[in-house]
C-alpha cells in the first residue's frame, strides 16, 4: 500500500511539474528566458550580445514566430524579446505581456546592437548561454537540458549561481516510476479533485488557441484544410483541431499552451483530440479528465527516453497517447490502449523533427491519424505483432525499443538535419 501512495503521489506530481503553460514555441521561450535573466543580472542594457547554442536550439528556433515581437523569427529575435521585455519570474511566460512601445524597442535594439550567434558543440542537446556586454561589464546565463533549468549566472567574473550541467535531465520527480500497468491502475482509481486543477488549465488554454488557429488565418492552415477537404466527423475533427492550435501557435499567436514533455505543440496533441471526442460522445466530466490523465501521462512515459530534444518528431509519441485515451473514452479497456499505443508507433515513428514551424501542425495531424487508425484497427482484431519492425512482445519492450530509436538511432540524423538548416 505504501508503495502505491508513493506511486500515486508521484504521478499526480509529475503532472504537476510537466502541465505548465508558454507562450510561444518553448525553445525561443527558454532564450527569451536567459536572456531576461542575463538582462536583470546585468542591471542595464547591452551594448553587444553573444548567444552560444546548441546545434537542436538553432534548429527549433530558425523557423518559428516569436510571439509578443510584430512576428519576428529566430535567436536573435527571441534574445531580443527577453531583453527588452522580458520578466524572468514569469519563466515560459516571460514575454507574455509586452506593449506595442516594446515591440518597437526591439526592433531598434536589433538594428542598432550587434547579436551574434555560435554553435557550440558541447554534448549536450540542450544547451544555451546568453552573454550581455555593456562597456567592460558583463552578464552570463546558461540554461541545459530542459527550458528552465538555468545551471549558471555569472557578472563580472563573480558566480551567483552553478551547478553542474549534467548529460540527462534531472526532474523533480523520477519518470522512471511510470509504466503503462501503473498509469491505466492510476487513472483509473485517482481522485479527480487532485489533478482538476491541472487538466482543467489544460482543456482552457489549449482548446482556446485550437479555436483561435480555426477562427484567423496561421501558417498553412492545416487544420481549416482537414476541414475543408473531408468532412467534419470526429476523426477529422480531432486532426484539424489540433492542427489548427499548432497553426496558431507556430505563427505568432500570443496565447498560452500548456505543455507536455516540454513542447506545446504535444501538449496540444495530448489534449484536444481528446477533448473533441469526449465532447462528440457527451461522456462525463470524470471521464474526460481520466482520459486526459491517460494520454498526458503515456506521452510522458514514451518521451522520457528520448528526452526533450531530439530528431524525433515528439507528436509521435504525443499522438499515440491521444490514441491510448481516445481509446478509453471510446470503452476500451488496457488491452484496447496498450495495442492502440503499439500499433500508431509501428505506423508514424520514422517521422523527423526538422525544428518548428507550419509543418509540425500537419505532422500533428498524422500522428493522432494513427493513434485513431491504432485503436481501428485493434478494434477490428489487427494488429502489429512481435518481430513486425521495432515492434515486439510488451508494451514496455516495444516503448524502449522506440526510446532507443529516438535517443541513440536517429543522432546522426539529428546532425544531418542541423547541417541541411544551417548551410552546412
Amino acid at each position: 500500500m505504501e508503495k502505491a501512495n508513493i506511486k500515486y503521489g508521484a504521478f499526480v506530481q509529475i503532472l504537476r511539474e510537466e502541465l505548465i503553460p508558454a507562450i510561444g514555441c518553448t525553445e525561443p521561450i527558454a532564450l527569451a528566458y536567459a536572456a531576461a535573466v542575463a538582462r536583470r543580472t546585468l542591471g542595464e542594457m547591452p551594448d553587444r550580445v553573444v548567444v552560444g547554442v546548441s546545434g537542436s536550439i538553432i534548429k527549433n528556433v530558425k523557423s518559428v514566430i516569436v510571439p509578443n515581437t510584430g512576428h519576428l523569427k529566430g535567436i536573435p529575435a527571441a534574445v531580443t524579446a527577453g531583453i527588452v521585455a522580458g520578466k524572468p519570474e514569469k519563466e515560459l511566460e516571460v514575454i507574455g505581456a509586452v506593449t506595442q512601445e516594446q515591440i518597437m524597442q526591439m526592433k531598434e535594439f536589433m538594428e542598432g546592437t550587434e547579436v551574434r550567434i555560435e554553435h557550440i558543440k558541447s554534448g549536450l542537446t540542450f544547451d544555451i548561454i546568453v552573454t550581455l556586454y555593456k562597456d567592460s561589464s558583463y552578464s552570463k546565463v546558461r540554461i541545459a537540458n530542459f527550458h528552465t533549468n538555468i545551471v549558471l549566472i555569472e557578472k563580472d567574473g563573480n558566480i551567483l549561481k552553478q551547478r553542474e550541467a549534467l548529460m540527462e535531465e534531472q526532474p523533480l520527480t523520477d519518470r522512471g516510476l511510470l509504466n503503462m500497468e501503473d498509469i491505466w491502475d492510476f487513472i483509473n482509481t485517482v481522485d479527480i479533485s487532485d489533478i482538476k486543477e491541472i487538466l482543467d488549465r489544460q482543456i482552457q488554454y489549449n482548446w482556446a488557441i485550437a479555436e483561435e488557429g480555426l477562427r484567423c488565418s496561421y501558417g498553412a492552415n492545416i487544420g481549416k484544410v482537414l476541414l475543408w477537404t473531408s468532412g467534419n466527423d470526429v476523426a477529422v475533427k480531432a486532426k484539424a483541431m489540433a492542427a489548427a492550435g499548432s497553426d496558431a501557435r507556430m505563427n505568432g499567436c500570443e496565447l498560452p499552451v500548456i505543455i507536455n514533455s516540454g513542447s506545446g505543440n504535444q501538449g496540444i496533441t495530448v489534449s484536444v483530440p481528446v477533448i473533441v471526442y469526449a465532447k462528440e460522445r457527451k461522456v462525463c466530466a470524470e471521464k474526460m479528465y481520466r482520459a486526459l490523465a491517460l494520454s498526458n501521462l503515456a506521452a510522458i512515459h514514451q518521451k522520457t527516453p528520448i528526452g526533450r530534444l531530439s530528431a524525433y518528431c515528439g507528436a509521435v509519441n504525443a499522438g499515440a497517447g491521444a490514441g491510448a485515451g481516445i481509446a478509453y473514452l471510446c470503452g476500451g479497456g488496457y488491452k484496447e490502449v496498450i495495442h492502440t499505443m503499439v500499433n500508431a508507433l509501428a505506423i508514424i515513428s520514422g517521422i523527423v523533427c526538422d525544428g518548428a514551424k507550419a509543418s509540425c501542425a500537419a505532422k500533428i495531424a498524422s500522428s493522432i491519424d494513427a493513434g485513431i487508425f491504432g485503436y481501428s484497427m485493434y478494434m477490428q482484431g489487427q494488429q502489429f505483432l512481435d518481430g513486425d519492425g521495432i515492434v515486439t512482445k510488451g508494451v514496455e519492450a516495444t516503448l524502449k525499443n522506440v526510446g532507443r530509436l529516438g535517443k541513440e538511432g536517429m543522432k546522426e540524423t539529428n546532425e544531418e538535419i542541423i547541417k541541411i538548416m544551417i548551410g552546412e
